[in-house]
């Protein structure tokens, strides 16, 4: 009698990965850049914002990134894209701090960080997203 050879298993086709999770994952490390890049725009900053600038000097530097950020980019792939992402998170965080040293940026971080989780629904910079742009923009003319 000859040896039986194992049957194999049938071959199981393989789920498509969910796009929630990569698109979660993505967020996750925007945010992770941006804290990075946040914390070296301080350090590299000309105008004295790492030496204790305090909150005016967090929220110029919040209206600074909020001014070089272009929503059209931010899905990007590559240095643009890396770009808008970091820019994004670098003016919520600034302006996040600017509001903690000094209330009159409450206003400012509560629309950036509003417009921010207002994305973070819709993927995507619908017009209530920019609506909360512009009124952080708006907040920016005035300083």
């Amino acid at each position: 009698m000859q040896p039986q050879e194992p049957h194999a298993a049938p071959a199981v086709p393989e789920r498509p990965r969910k796009r929630t999770g990569t698109i979660a994952l993505s967020l996750i490390a925007g945010l992770l850049l941006g804290v990075a890049g946040t914390g070296a725009a301080w350090m590299l900053s000309a105008d004295g914002a790492s030496a204790g600038g305090g909150p005016e000097a967090d929220a110029r530097a919040a209206c600074r990134a909020l001014d070089g950020f272009d929503p059209a980019t931010y899905a990007e792939k590559g240095p643009a894209g890396e770009i808008a992402v970091n820019r994004y998170a670098a003016a919520d965080s600034l302006s996040t701090s600017a509001a903690a040293g000094d209330a009159r940026y409450k206003p400012l971080a509560e629309a950036v960080r509003t417009s921010r989780q207002r994305f973070s629904m819709v993927f995507r910079f619908d017009e209530t997203v920019k609506k909360d742009l512009d009124r952080a923009r708006t907040f920016c003319e005035d300083l």
